[in-house]
């Protein structure tokens, strides 16, 4: 059953208190919001109707006109393009740049019950192997972003890009990102050049991202290593899901997962192919004998449940069931890959799968709720 389809249907409340009328009275609207949506969380956690939180505006802003909306899920993998990095793309002949504007982000969300997408530049982020450069594509990105969250009210979360590479630059810009746009979290890509984040290059970063309490989420890119191995297939195929596997064994077998304790990650497409090469991470841990105790003292079953998953492109039985044998449902968020993916791909994905009305509310809204509340007093 679609949670946003259950039985406990509340009428859309729009900011004015009217109810359906889509009325907005510019003295009340905040207050009245923030209080009716801290009343329905509040029911949530006795009554499990999260999944029907509804958020309903109209909104005008520089992007064109927001429409009314009623849903319920939270999109955590969801990408935008700005048209300055669209252009950057253009100019240095990087391909696979996809179609986007913010309409078209709206457009498929509300065909899929998503109240709130969390925006994340697309591949490579803010890599390009020059300082000046990724700190500029970095700023310029979250910006955009932060611009998006204002002029669509409640539709838009936003996980801030860094220039990963550069140590001081990336200090400084989660400064900003943080403090002046108020960003959700940090979006990051799961390999720069060869290093993968668990290198202690990176190591700095982590422990102000860790300071924080930081929400991570890390998409997948084309590594260095593995191009064109296989002639007609893309490398997208199985190269991104195979280099979140990499980049989570980094995190694991150098210790920094557990030396940052604090810092929450979210891994796309359900984790990649680590569930299925569960055995041989359990298999390198005795191998490494006394080294394990060190990076991993309260072992690797316990950092791997510590984080969480995203359903895109990882929505499929097989997928689903191998992630489900190693983590509990409260690690899983929802997740469309848009534009990448149309949402309704994983909407019915997930529909198909043997869920309870209880996990499909956890995963379409309750977990990421958990980790960004304020994503439901946005608007």
């Amino acid at each position: 059953m679609n949670s946003s389809h259950a039985s406990h249907n509340f009428s859309c409340i729009c900011n004015d208190g009217n109810e359906g009328t889509g009325t907005r009275n510019p003295q009340t609207a905040g207050a009245t919001r923030r209080g009716f949506l801290s009343s329905l969380i509040a029911t949530s956690t006795t009554v499990g109707l999260s999944g029907t939180l509804a958020g309903c505006q109209t909104v005008e802003n520089i992007f064109g006109n927001a429409p009314a909306v009623k849903s319920s899920r939270i999109d955590i993998h969801h990408h935008m393009v700005p048209p300055s990095y669209a252009a950057d793309m253009k100019r240095m002949g990087l391909g696979g740049v996809p179609r986007w504007m913010p309409q078209m982000s709206i457009d498929d969300m509300d065909k899929n019950d998503i109240a709130t997408s969390v925006l994340a530049l697309i591949q490579p982020g803010a890599f390009f192997k020059n300082v000046t450069t990724d700190r500029r594509i970095a700023r310029e990105a979250n910006e955009y972003a932060a611009q998006m969250t204002r002029d669509f009210p409640g539709r838009f979360g936003s996980f801030a890009t860094l220039p990963l590479m550069d140590v001081e630059g990336s200090l400084r810009e989660i400064a900003y990102a943080y403090d002046t746009l108020k960003a959700d979290g940090i979006g990051l890509m799961t390999s720069y050049g060869d290093l993968y984040l668990g290198d202690r290059h990176f190591w700095p970063i982590w422990e102000e991202l860790n300071r924080r309490k930081a929400v991570i989420y890390v998409h997948p890119l084309q590594a260095d290593c593995c191009r064109n191995l296989i002639p007609g297939l893309p490398n997208s195929s199985i190269e991104y899901p195979t280099d979140t596997t990499r980049t989570i064994a980094s995190m694991l077998f150098s210790g920094a997962a557990h030396k940052f304790p604090e810092i929450r990650w979210i891994w796309s497409h359900s984790g990649g192919t680590m569930p299925f090469l569960w055995s041989r991470f359990t298999r390198q841990v005795v191998d490494m004998k006394e080294k394990a105790k060190e990076v991993l003292p309260n072992g690797i079953l316990k950092e791997v449940q510590k984080f969480y998953y995203d359903t895109a492109q990882g929505h499929h039985e097989g997928a689903m069931q191998a992630l489900r044998q190693l983590v509990p449902t409260s690690q899983i968020m929802y997740g469309s890959d848009y534009p990448y993916r149309p949402g309704a791909e994983t909407r019915e994905g997930l529909n198909d799968r043997p869920f309870t009305q209880a996990e499909r509310i956890a995963i379409d809204r309750g977990n990421a709720l958990r980790l960004m509340p304020q994503l439901a007093t946005k608007a």
